[in-house]
């Protein structure tokens, strides 16, 4: 069977999906991953083939709400395009993420090739909590399922134009991405979660068909080592806390920095910047910088993660039994930020917006020298190990291939 996993967005949105597709291959599959060209490399180490997808996920020009819109819909109307050369005639499987999904029931359609979704985040509404996207409190079970359904309008208008073309291409009639996402729900299309159950609980008003499987880890090679430097500087004194904020807060690494070592130092604490596209750096025998390393070998290391809440980094972080300070940009990531906290496994966020080194270091200090938060993510920790998201995944997709 040949399978084509399709994802489009930051690295938090492409790796998790190396870890399914390398799986995947293991157990005989032929699979290959399609995302932006940027990601290339992550894809190939995994012994993945690469399809390229077009577009630069980063958003350019203002910031407002309806250029922050044609921005999107610019983007995905490009991705449409790009999706449709990238799947084959010999294609027997389509796997697709949050953002691909609403192109890729199109190329289902035209082509009659079997999907599945295989999500990272939950979007079909539920009165358990609000659309992870609006980064909003619960606001009651109505009210949740009400904001839930005009997130997904909202969603459907990004992808009206990518929508048109893609099917005029195809040579299907017109059906615009609300009426086919109604075609999905009808049939009870199967969405596999990738996150797991101890930090979303599968919502009991979910229809049949959605499911919580359990992370997918990025892949990464066994034999890989953490590099001297950074080895060296673990071994050098006590646990320190790593600071980080992936691909979010570019152009503002100089004062992030800072605000880093001051709350470090006050904390009295060692600490490691992980660059990112902030592009944090600091020198010290106190602190240091690094690039990108597997959280799977670093994170067990360290007394705490203080991180902007992505989905795959509170994810990695509760792995490793290490608790966290979260401090959210945008997107989904309040909503995993108030997960770990309700958890008991990080502090209370602090808005990106409202981050300064006084607030860090008080979180600092409440998150490393207090008990209950470590205790707790060791707990989450314990039942993670039980979880296996992509062998799941593959099991289902063998009861598939089976029937």
């Amino acid at each position: 069977m040949r399978i084509l996993i399709a994802t489009a967005g930051s690295r938090g949105d492409v790796a998790p999906y190396t870890g399914l597709g390398a799986e995947l291959r293991r157990a005989g599959y032929d699979v290959a991953l399609a995302a932006t060209d940027t990601f290339a490399p992550l894809v190939r180490d995994a012994g993945l083939e690469f399809r390229c997808l077009p577009g630069d996920t980063r958003v350019r020009g203002g910031t407002g709400k309806r250029e922050l819109m044609r921005t999107a819909a610019a983007f995905i109307t490009d991705l449409g395009q790009g999706f449709a050369d990238a799947v084959d005639q010999g294609t027997d499987l389509l796997l697709l993420s949050t953002t691909t999904a609403p192109l890729g029931w199109h190329l289902t359609e035209a082509m009659g090739i079997p999907s599945l979704g295989v999500y990272l985040q939950p979007t079909a509404p539920t009165g358990d909590f609000p659309p992870v996207v609006t980064g909003s409190r619960s606001l009651g079970r109505l009210a949740n399922r009400a904001t839930g359904r005009f997130a997904l309008r909202m969603a459907d208008r990004v992808y009206d134009q990518a929508a048109a073309k893609l099917r005029h291409r195809l040579e299907l009639p017109p059906a615009s991405p609300s009426e086919m996402r109604r075609r999905q729900e009808q049939a009870e299309w199967t969405v596999l979660h990738g996150f797991s159950a101890t930090l979303v609980p599968r919502p009991s008003d979910w229809r049949s068909g959605l499911k919580v499987v359990g992370n997918w880890w990025p892949h990464h090679d066994e034999s890989e080592r953490l590099p001297t430097e950074l080895e060296d500087f673990l071994c050098a004194g006590p646990r320190p806390v790593l600071i980080g904020f992936g691909s979010m807060a570019s152009g503002d690494g100089e004062r992030l920095s800072e605000i880093a070592v001051r709350a470090l130092r006050h904390a009295g604490l060692r600490g490691i910047l992980q660059a990112g596209s902030a592009e944090l750096a600091a020198d010290g025998d106190d602190v240091l910088t690094i690039g990108d390393v597997p959280h799977a070998l670093l994170f067990p290391r360290l007394a705490a993660v203080v991180h902007h809440g992505g989905a795959g980094t509170s994810a990695a972080a509760l792995r490793a039994g290490v608790p966290a300070v979260t401090v959210p940009v945008t997107g989904d990531q309040p909503f995993w930020a108030r997960r770990l906290a309700a958890l008991g496994a990080a502090t209370d966020p602090i808005p990106f917006r409202s981050l300064t080194a006084e607030r860090l270091a008080d979180s600092l200090e409440q998150v490393v020298k207090q008990q209950a938060h470590s205790q707790a993510a060791a707990g989450a920790a314990k039942r993670l190990v039980t979880e296996n998201g992509a062998g799941q995944t593959l099991k289902i997709i063998q009861q598939l291939a089976d029937g």
